[in-house]
């Protein structure tokens, strides 16, 4: 990590905490609906998750320049985990006592740490786009919410449209497949729906880890310099991401042969190089940068020109700034939906939120509504599917700017449903669970 990265991080970060200290004490009255908000402004993950965190509580404080959800003021308390699963759990552990709606772990580490506890609290978790791909199945997963797609979903569009590139599913045969990998829960997550597709369609699938940071590939890319795979799937954050696509061109692999996971293709990824990550491509479940959206226009005019924003307003609508916001987006309107059944303009529980997120069902009008036009497919959820979503699309780096290169495509269901069942219920019975009964479904 380059000092100057880590000093805009920290600087970033101090701004952050000033702006949130502001709303927090100005809404700090009995009814408020609190969003504990995990984040990591510092350390080695800053870079990506300095912005994510940025449009997080810019959503929450452009709910209140509405005038609140149904008249009800959100306030809001930043925990910095540094990515950290036992840090990440303090920050649970400090803030779930002070009226916790919903907790987003933006880890998937700490999200199985949590997943331990939320059942017992009685607190949801929303895990948009990570966490445990088999939390999908509300049947077992009563308190977990991976709204918008699993890593399971990812790979699986991934596997898609390569094939759809090479022209049919069954030109995959022979061909190689490597998985370069954070050594975490979250760089493992894909490997189960990727040996299944390996063996379905007879490509050979190698698994190359890298350790946290990510800053020391030299090993990994020695093996892919000699096994010459065909594709590269890179499943990294920070630092990793960047230093991956440095060892490509320095040997020689194209980037254009290169798919990152969503959490590796974003702006901080490919900035430092430049035109030499073009042709770089990554999967996107349900946004990318989306800098001429309404509500980033929104942002811009009641925020940000009122000296309000949170972070630099170059960032805002950029990739992970915008992820920010649809995960903040996602947590407010599940309490809406929880109004909606519990009672408008009453500051909701965290059991009745989850029912919220239950029940959600952002329609395209209501999404277009909330300013995310041109951004978000419909997420509709139910007691079984916790989901919502299973749509995904590619964008590629052109050396300034990234590109959508596909058109939205769906996993497939006849492959991941059964992953999911099947992993549920390997849980549940290491944790000796029951099935919710059909009654629950309905309360």
């Amino acid at each position: 990590m380059k000092l100057r990265q880590l000093a805009i991080a920290a600087s970033v970060a101090a701004a952050g905490v000033s702006a949130l200290v502001g709303t927090s004490s100005a809404f700090a009255q009995d009814k408020e609906q609190f969003f504990p908000v995990l984040v990591y402004r510092t350390g080695a993950y800053a870079p990506n998750g300095v912005p994510f965190a940025n449009g997080y509580v810019d959503y929450l404080k452009l709910v209140n320049a509405r005038g609140g959800l149904n008249g009800v003021k959100l306030s809001f308390e930043e925990c910095e985990t540094g990515y950290a699963t036992d840090r990440g759990v303090e920050c649970y552990e400090r803030l779930k006592g002070k009226g916790a709606t919903v907790f987003q772990p933006l880890s998937t580490g700490i999200t199985f740490a949590l997943t331990e506890k939320a059942p017992a609290d009685k607190i949801p978790l929303i895990t948009a786009g990570y966490g445990r791909s088999e939390s999908a199945d509300g049947g077992v997963f009563k308190w977990n919410f991976p709204l918008a797609g699993t890593y399971w979903v990812a790979a699986d569009v991934l596997i898609q449209h390569i094939a759809k590139k090479e022209g049919g599913y069954d030109k995959l045969k022979g061909k190689k497949i490597a998985l370069v990998y954070h050594d975490s829960p979250f760089g493992k997550e894909p490997i189960p729906l990727l040996q299944e597709r390996a063996a379905a369609h007879g490509f050979t699938l190698s698994l190359l880890p890298v350790t946290h940071p990510g800053v020391e590939q030299k090993a990994t890319w020695l093996q892919i310099r000699q096994n010459r795979p065909d594709y590269v799937l890179n499943w990294g954050w920070g630092v990793m991401n960047s230093t991956a696509l440095k060892e490509a061109q320095a040997t020689g692999y194209p980037r254009d042969k290169m798919y990152g996971v969503w959490w590796a293709g974003a702006e901080p990824d490919v900035k430092d190089v430049g035109e030499g990550a073009k042709g770089y491509n990554a999967v996107m479940m349900q946004h990318g940068a989306e800098t001429g959206a309404p509500v980033i226009k929104e942002v811009l005019d009641k925020l940000h020109g009122k000296g309000q924003g949170t972070g630099p307003k170059e960032e805002v609508g950029q990739v992970l700034y915008m992820r920010g916001m649809m995960s903040a987006m996602l947590a407010v309107e599940g309490v809406r939906a929880a109004q909606d059944r519990f009672g408008k303009g009453k500051v909701m529980t965290g059991e009745q939120a989850r029912w919220g997120y239950e029940n959600l069902n952002l329609t395209q009008p209501k999404l277009d509504a909330l300013g995310f036009k041109g951004v978000m497919r419909p997420i509709s959820t139910s007691c079984q599917d916790h989901m919502g979503a299973a749509w995904a699309r590619v964008h590629t780096w052109n050396g300034k700017s990234f590109d959508w290169t596909s058109d939205w495509m769906q996993a497939d269901d006849q492959i991941i449903k059964p992953m999911v069942k099947a992993a549920a219920d390997k849980y549940a019975a290491e944790k000796k669970l029951t099935r919710r009964a059909g009654s629950d479904c309905q309360s």
